[in-house]
């Protein structure tokens, strides 16, 4: 894998626990996460899932990690108060919108601006 390839890609666990755990508190059930530089995965990942947890990891590169995360919170937290949902705040998320709107795309990952969620604001 070149460089730049394995730069834009996550390193994913499959068959992990940690989705599990945070399902606990979510208010969804969490099947995949990305968390900084790696997905994991309660089972195996298909295709849409993958393609949906690059996206988020490719996200969270262009807010350099922590900018991601709060821009995340501040839009769930948005969300929750405009919609008195948390699986409704979580959904309409611009992050996970773009996920979601581009995870069946096999060529998505390959033509996506930067910071494409922009246009879920």
């Amino acid at each position: 894998m070149r460089l730049k390839e394995r730069l834009l890609t996550p390193y994913i666990f499959e068959h992990n626990k940690i989705p599990v755990w945070l399902s606990y508190v979510a208010p969804i059930t969490i099947n995949a996460i990305s968390l900084g530089p790696f997905v994991f995965c309660r089972g195996e990942l298909s295709e849409e899932s993958r393609r949906h947890e690059i996206i988020h990891y490719r996200q969270q590169l262009e807010l350099l990690f922590i900018g991601q995360w709060a821009l995340y919170t501040i839009f769930w937290l948005w969300a929750l108060f405009q919609y008195r949902s948390p699986k409704e705040a979580y959904h309409q998320n611009p992050f996970e919108r773009e996920a979601y709107d581009n995870a069946e795309d096999p060529k998505y990952l390959d033509t996506r601006p930067m910071y494409a969620w922009l246009t879920y604001v």
